[in-house]
């Protein structure tokens, strides 16, 4: 527990941003956010990890890149505190109505104003959402359980329990070790979703779970779904955890009339054609995307509602339990809105299932471990999931201006992987392969959004938060690119707007040796 009272200066702040940066070591990246930690007063605190996690609490500043192009004066000597630069966020992005325009740009330059180039420049990245340091949330979770000397086992399951390493950072400061005993299972309060690894055969996902029974699901290609009924009321959370409740009411409409009391489910939202094939995903994501006049929309575009697993029921958590309970907890709740799904241990019934969802169009399977517990916010061996193609979701970190038929478009995508030994994004190849005039069109008006160094070069570098799926041959060596690796006949099969650049595949999912090519050539994408 931390009587510290308030006073983290902003400063300190940016020397740690720069201390986790400058090193490649997990351990000095923990000890240097642990020693800034626990100098946090509790009010402090979810700030300060928020910052070094690159977010803000308020998460929508209305503050775009082009206000942050002329920055007034520094500061010669530091002054601002997290809390200052909290309040200044706040005010933000409570800006509205007639006049807002100006008080943003007041309180942003007056803000500015009162930082040194160093405090300038992290508040630039922070508000762009382009701060990279390596500050992971696996290597955050170690510090705050250092800082407070709780077990780390706890700390993880706190911040998966309550969505936010920000939140367990604050009760950590107020409350010790002591105050995680109390974190559980709240209807209404979403927690961070379940993850699967991947595999390239069903063979290798039973394995890979542990080989004996398993529940294999169909994967869908769909929206992710939290859904919480609390009283009654039902309220819906995406797989980043924000509230799409208005956006969906057949999903709301499909939990309410479920029976019995609360309830915590997962499961996916998404638009199926006349014949029971899924749509596009961009046309589920379209559908999901806004909340204006969304009956209209459901009219035209209808989604359905496939559960997956269940939480909570009726007042007993289930997180705990092995998924062959939830299996027969989720079936007697909930019927056919229940996924597909064989539980065998017979690896030619799984593959002839698999076989099967991809035949009617959607996307594989996921394997399921019988006896695995809910592991909230980890990708872990108890779910693997399995697609027919090599794909990877990889992140956008800069866009080629395009020629001939391309001219005056965004094309050529710079496509970079996680290094999940720094936390940080390496380019792994570039690709314009797969992009249809609708997916030019969107891009270019997407990346200009994105710029973080205007368009006027040939090369236009990108706040790195846009995850691209791609598909691709295989992997060669390479000399090329910083990842050491090239895809080959690289080709988009979408954009996933329902995907944060945290979750986008890491190095590993291209060194697997079953990816690459036989002949291990240099070679280009």
């Amino acid at each position: 527990m931390n009587d510290r009272a308030p006073g983290v200066r902003l400063g300190e702040v940016v020397q740690t941003h720069h201390t986790v940066a400058a090193t490649r070591s997990r351990t000095r990246k923990t000890a240097a956010l642990a020693e800034l930690i626990a100098a946090c007063a509790p009010a402090e605190a979810p700030i300060v990890v928020s910052y070094l996690s690159g977010a803000v609490p308020q998460r929508r500043l209305g503050v775009g890149w082009r206000s942050l192009s002329d920055m007034p004066s520094p500061a010669h000597e530091p002054m601002l505190t997290v809390l200052g630069v909290d309040a200044a966020f706040t005010t933000l992005a409570q800006a509205g109505g007639p006049g807002s325009a100006t008080v943003r740009f007041e309180s942003l330059r007056d803000l500015l104003g009162q930082a040194t180039t160093a405090e300038q420049d992290f508040l630039r990245a922070l508000i762009t959402g382009n701060l990279r340091q390596g500050a992971l949330d696996g290597v955050v979770i170690q510090a705050l359980a250092k800082a407070h000397q709780a077990a780390e086992d706890d700390v993880r399951r706190a911040v998966m329990l309550t969505g936010s390493a920000a939140s367990v950072a604050g009760l950590l400061a107020e409350k010790g070790p002591a105050g995680l005993a109390g974190v559980g299972v709240v209807v209404g309060r979403p927690l961070r979703p379940m993850l699967a690894a991947s595999e390239k055969t069903v063979a290798d996902a039973i394995a890979s779970a542990g080989g004996g029974t398993v529940l294999v699901d169909g994967k869908f290609d769909g929206i992710r779904i939290q859904a919480h009924r609390a009283a009654g009321v039902v309220t819906l959370y995406t797989r980043s955890l924000d509230e799409v409740t208005d956006r969906l009411p057949e999903v709301v409409e499909a939990v309410a009339g479920l029976p019995g009391g609360d309830l915590i489910l997962d499961g996916e939202a998404l638009a199926l054609l006349p014949d029971g094939r899924p749509a596009p995903f961009q046309v589920t994501g379209a559908r999901t995307a806004s909340s204006v006049d969304v009956e209209s929309l459901r009219a035209q575009v209808p989604l359905s509602t496939v559960l997956f697993d269940i939480l909570h029921r009726d007042g007993r958590d289930l997180l705990d339990e092995p998924a062959h309970v939830r299996h027969t907890e989720l079936v007697t709740l909930a019927g056919d809105l229940t996924v597909p799904r064989i539980v065998t241990d017979d690896p030619a019934a799984a593959q002839e299932f698999f076989d099967a969802m991809v035949a009617r169009g959607h996307e594989g399977v996921v394997v399921k471990a019988a006896d695995s517990l809910y592991a909230a916010g980890r990708r872990g061996s108890g779910w693997v999931k399995v697609k027919p193609a090599h794909t990877v979701d990889l992140v956008v970190l800069a866009v080629e201006w395009g020629s001939g038929r391309r001219q005056g478009w965004l094309s050529n995508i710079h496509l970079g992987a996680r290094d999940p030994a720094t936390g940080e994004l390496v380019m792994v190849g570039k690709t314009f392969k797969g992009m249809t005039d609708a997916m030019l069109q969107w891009q270019t008006e997407r990346f200009t959004e994105l710029a973080t160094e205007g368009t006027g070069g040939y090369v236009v570098q990108v706040r790195p938060e846009q995850v691209v799926e791609i598909a691709f041959d295989g992997v060669l060596a390479s000399t090329r690119y910083p990842g050491g690796v090239a895809l080959r006949f690289a080709r988009v099969l979408r954009y996933r707007d329902d995907k944060t650049a945290a979750e986008a595949d890491t190095l590993a999912a291209l060194t697997d040796p079953a990816v690459r090519t036989a002949d291990g050539r240099d070679g280009d994408e």
